[in-house]
């Protein structure tokens, strides 16, 4: 009995260790920069949702830890320093000058966003050490059985990174789908009773003002690439296909349902921009709202789809079998 429960509390502390290799440095960068935890662009609010997603990912699976008291000593050791690697770059680029160099150094080859870089290194550097840690907990066959929390890091970091590197709707094939956007958050302000004017500052980036009946106006605010959408889509595209590949959906209840979520996905952040323009006209600060809680709305909706998905398909197994018994009674 004591063998039993001692080997369940190994297997516990197995199952554990990735998670906590991650959760002890997001904590350091919470007490270091606890604001960057209010901001979903351009923040840290994505580690949570990262670390949601890791542990989901944890129970679904059907893998477990490889037995590191069976490996060799120098396997051991390795395993050891991947677990701590996360919270030791953490250390090395706040406190040994590692951001300051990557800032000095992209100004210098003259990234639009220098600043921001140490932040999108950050998130492509943990998605690199995550691939790492779970191979070697897991093994390299079961990386299949974690897709969503490795492409989830590593897309945040390299939408962050193109922003930075192509500012200001710089990054055409992104920029495309903004006009589109504009014109369609410009006609659902028009509905609420708004007025827009559309203003000719700058060619890549429309931007355009509202007013309401009682005259007041808002700011004029620009919509580059990664306000209009791009950035949901792209997160609802790797998260959602993934999660459909591993599902037993056919595949016409696949591609319905893709479709569906994507148009969902698409309309909340043409809300989210009419809902900015909004507050400004109202004279709100929307800088809250753009940098959190407009790209939480995306967010929260594609994790909470799946779930939506799988509750569907139950609901739909439940309707349709009484049809199915009454055919089969009929039969007999």
């Amino acid at each position: 009995m004591k063998d039993t429960q001692k080997t369940r509390y190994i297997e516990i502390i197995r199952r554990t260790l990735p998670f906590l290799a991650f959760a002890i440095p997001f904590i350091m960068l919470y007490l270091l920069y606890p604001s960057s935890f209010e901001a979903t662009w351009k923040g840290r609010t994505y580690y949570l949702f990262f670390l949601w997603l890791f542990l989901l990912e944890m129970i679904m699976s059907s893998a477990k830890p490889e037995h590191m008291e069976k490996k060799r000593w120098f396997l051991k050791a390795i395993f050891a320093l991947s677990l701590l690697l996360p919270t030791i770059c953490v250390v090395t680029a706040n406190y040994l000058g590692l951001n300051t160099m990557i800032v000095n150094e992209a100004g210098r080859l003259g990234v639009g966003w220098p600043s921001l870089m140490p932040l999108s290194t950050e998130y492509l550097v943990f998605a690199v050490l995550f691939v790492s840690i779970v191979s070697l907990s897991y093994g390299i066959s079961n990386l299949v059985d974690f897709p969503i929390s490795i492409f989830f890091l590593g897309t945040i970091g390299a939408i962050y990174t193109i922003d930075n590197l192509y500012p200001y709707g710089n990054f055409t094939p992104f920029q495309l789908i903004v006009p589109t956007t504009a014109f369609l958050a410009m006609g659902v302000l028009n509905l609420m009773g708004y007025h827009t004017v559309a203003l000719p500052i700058d060619a890549k980036v429309p931007y355009f003002i509202a007013s309401n009946a009682q005259g007041q106006i808002s700011q004029p605010l620009g919509i580059a690439w990664a306000c209009s959408g791009v950035e949901s889509l792209i997160i609802y595209t790797i998260t959602i296909l993934l999660f459909l590949r591993r599902s037993t959906f056919s595949y016409a209840a696949r591609a319905i349902y893709f479709v569906i979520g994507a148009v969902i996905t698409y309309f909340i952040n043409i809300l989210r921009i009419a809902t900015l323009f909004i507050i400004s006209v109202q004279g709100g600060d929307i800088g809250p709202f753009h940098d959190y809680y407009g790209q939480l709305y995306s967010i929260s909706w594609i994790l909470s789809y799946p779930l939506i998905m799988i509750g569907s398909q139950l609901l739909w197994s439940k309707i349709t079998k009484p049809s199915k018994d009454h055919k089969d009674s009929k039969k007999l």
